[in-house]
Formats: structure tokens, sequence, C-alpha cells
């Protein structure tokens, strides 16, 4: 089949972020001026670079009023954020601060979380995940879109300035991917999770 996108696919839903895939979940906490927290999922979301580390997500949907989404609006006020990593044991969690709540109100207790302190920004750690990265706002980004109002799409850059790992998922001077039991996004309301590794060394060109 071939389709352009904005016309009829003549599919059951949208197969688009079902192509790509799996999407890492950057499950980002943020601080507002006023002091409240926020906790959120992204799958659009990755690293983008190694020196220095560096990360991106995107917000797309409808803009609050008075501002974008809360997770952008507080990095846009602070200039920082946490990812937290998303994992098996803590999907229930993830998915329930995706709910769609005022900005007073604290994903960490509506899902059931413990917040622990970061060492070099404002924004807590999610105590559960065995990751956080601590990251300062470098860029903001608006991509095209044909309706900002209704469907902007907004990327937020960050620089990872500190790294906090969980020592039991630290392996013979590596981090075992299979003890971090990470999730990613699929299309629709699907997820997987990582638990199947192989490695490929990559090859060299012959001198």
């Amino acid at each position: 089949m071939f389709y352009r996108p904005g016309e009829n696919h003549g599919l059951a839903a949208n197969p688009f972020n079902q192509l790509v895939i799996p999407r890492p979940i950057g499950w980002i906490s943020t601080v507002s001026e006023e002091g409240h927290v926020n906790l959120a999922p992204y799958s659009f979301f990755n690293a983008v670079a190694y020196v220095p580390p560096q990360v991106m997500f995107s917000t797309s949907g409808p803009r609050r009023q008075g501002g974008s989404k809360d997770s952008l609006a507080n990095i846009r006020a602070t200039g920082e954020f946490v990812v937290n990593l998303a994992t098996w044991p803590l999907r229930e969690a993830v998915n329930a601060s995706s709910i769609a709540a005022p900005p007073e109100v604290d994903e960490f207790e509506v899902a059931g979380l413990t917040k622990a302190p970061a060492r070099l920004v404002r924004p807590p750690y999610v105590a559960e995940s065995p990751v956080h990265l601590e990251c300062r706002l470098t860029q903001v980004v608006e991509l095209v879109t044909p309706d900002l109002a209704r469907h902007p799409n907004t990327v937020c850059f960050g620089e990872v300035v500190g790294i906090d790992i969980d020592d039991r998922v630290v392996r013979d001077g590596r981090v075992d991917a299979v003890a971090l039991d990470a999730i990613a996004r699929l299309g629709y309301d699907e997820y997987t999770r990582a638990v199947d590794v192989f490695a490929m060394t990559r090859p060299d060109w012959p001198s």
C-alpha cells in the first residue's frame, strides 16, 4: 500500500507511529517556577550526541492555556529536566504518569512514585528507576506544522550534565541492558521490552 500523510490510508488506525519502532521512552521530570513537580513520558525521545552527551524529546498536540505542555513550559522557565529510565517493573507507573492532569497535579503522587533529589538540577528523580540523566536545556526548536494552534510540534534539546546509574545493573564494568529491563514504545497502545540482546562488531574497511 501507499498513501500520503493527511489523506485516507484505509486502515483502522494511523500506521505511522507503528513503523518507526521501537522508540525509547523519555520519562521526563520537571519543576515549574512555582515549585510544581511534573512527570510525563514521551515516545519521541532519543540520545543525539556523545560529546557532550545530549538528548532530545518532542511534544505535539494542543498547547495549554497560557503556554505549552507542562514539561516544556517548565523547561523553558527553569532550563532543567531529568530523564528517568522507563522499565518493565515501572510500566504501569509510566502509563499512569501520562494522564493529562492540570499543571498543579503531581504525577509522582498519581503514579505512586517516590521522589529522590538530583545532584545538579532541581527536578527530582523517580527513585524507583535505575537510571537518571540530569539535563540542562540547550535549544528549543519549533518544527513545521500546518496549524500551530492545534498541532504544534516542538523539539527540546538538553545537555546531560549528570548521570546516575544503579550499581545493581553494572556487570563487569558495563551496564547490563537485560538487567535494565527497559520498555520502549511501539504504535497504538503497544509497547515492547528489551530482554533479547545480541552483539555485532562493526567491520573495518580493509587497509
